[in-house]
């Protein structure tokens, strides 16, 4: 109860200062009035991380690294946010209350004051909703919260990317449906489905549908590949833990590399970072089938060695993974040949780029995985990474 009166005085402080800050003027003087209440509010139980967080976006508006726009939304967005799944019982459905509210304060608040750039919004509530998900649980999630979507709007803020409503509306739809459909079919849990949802508003705000569609072709190719003979790879102990469902963790490791070329192909248009989104998305696709297809092919080989080791193995190899890795690049590149987003040239390119990041994979995991230097998702990152410049240069040298 404690916990929830807080978190009201919370949101009446906020509504308080978005109401005021556009008469406040320096920006400092909102600050010096937040401030000291929020260290009223850290003396109420539970509303530590609230107040904290609170303290860190006023002094950084206070100081000018933040805008108007940017302040007054996050506050908005977390605080009501936050009200609004608490008060729905923190359930399952809680996210789509918090997701909601939320994104009707970010909208009130731009409308306030006079903001024209809802992507911004939009991006500021799914990290919002991606952050809760994913900290769940935790003391300082709020804190974190509070933080990363300030930051995530600045850095779409300093883009200044414009997008049109209706292809927002239209992406944010077609993410969302694709989310929930991953959720209910369990190949993705709750922040799983908002970290996909992000990539795929992105990929068609700043590229286009096919892109995500291309994107989509990897989903499927995954989700076939980890299904492919799941009993017996349950009986050998090497199937996916939780029957392949994949987590924000998963979700950007395998997509943070396209959705940065996306981003950059949107502000310049050039096709280099076509080649760059196709490279990465072969990688992701080649790694996912030549290790869930690979480990039923036998005995497999240790890349740097090619000493025999145990299947599930890092680093593990089999003639039957990278057939699949170089089939699943294939249908990766021939996808985006039929919806011409690739030439003949880019497809070899990203054919080639797609077994060449499965294999970085393989030997990233043998080495830096299997010595404790990093763990399966960075691998992975690496692996897309290395396999979309990979397709980058070969694209440029063709």
């Amino acid at each position: 109860m404690t916990r929830q009166l807080g978190l009201v005085l919370a949101s009446v402080l906020t509504v308080a200062c978005i109401g005021l800050a556009p008469f406040l003027q320096p920006v400092w003087v909102l600050s010096a009035l937040i401030i000291p209440f929020s260290f009223v509010l850290f003396l109420i139980q539970g509303t530590r991380y609230t107040s904290v967080s609170i303290i860190a976006l006023a002094a950084l508006y206070g100081l000018g690294w933040l805008s108007l726009f940017v302040f007054a939304s996050t506050l908005a967005i977390v605080a009501i946010g936050e009200l609004a799944f608490r008060a729905t019982g923190s359930r399952q459905a809680s996210y789509l209350y918090n997701l909601v509210v939320a994104t009707a304060a970010a909208l009130l608040v731009m409308l306030y004051l006079g903001y024209e750039s809802p992507l911004i919004a939009v991006m500021g509530v799914i990290v919002a909703v991606l952050l809760r998900a994913a900290l769940r649980g935790r003391d300082d999630a709020l804190m974190i919260e509070t933080l990363g979507v300030a930051m995530t709007m600045f850095l779409f803020e300093e883009i200044a990317f414009q997008v049109d409503l209706t292809i927002l509306l239209v992406a944010a739809i077609v993410a969302f449906c694709f989310g929930y459909f991953s959720y209910r079919l369990r190949v993705a849990d709750m922040s799983g489905l908002f970290s996909g949802a992000m990539i795929g508003i992105i990929l068609i705000v700043f590229a286009d549908v096919r892109w995500f569609l291309i994107m989509l072709t990897f989903f499927i190719i995954g989700v076939a590949a980890t299904w492919y003979r799941f009993d017996d790879k349950e009986a050998m102990g090497v199937a996916e833990v939780h029957g392949g469902v994949r987590g924000y963790f998963n979700v950007f490791a395998n997509g943070l590399v396209a959705t940065g070329a996306a981003i950059l192909f949107g502000i310049s248009s050039h096709p280099m970072f076509t080649a760059l989104f196709m490279g990465s998305v072969a990688s992701a696709a080649a790694d996912t089938a030549a290790s869930e297809i690979g480990v039923t092919g036998g005995t497999p080989y240790l890349i740097t060695s090619l000493q025999p080791v145990p299947p599930g193995t890092n680093g593990g190899v089999t003639i039957r993974g990278e057939l699949a890795a170089i089939a699943a690049s294939v249908l990766v590149a021939g996808a985006a040949c039929m919806m011409d987003v690739a030439d003949t040239g880019m497809a070899i390119a990203t054919v080639c780029a797609g077994f060449i990041g499965a294999n970085v994979d393989s030997v990233v995991g043998a080495t830096l995985e299997n010595g404790g230097v990093i763990g399966n998702s960075g691998t992975n990152l690496v692996a897309t990474f290395l396999g979309g410049i990979s397709a980058l240069l070969l694209y440029l040298l063709g």
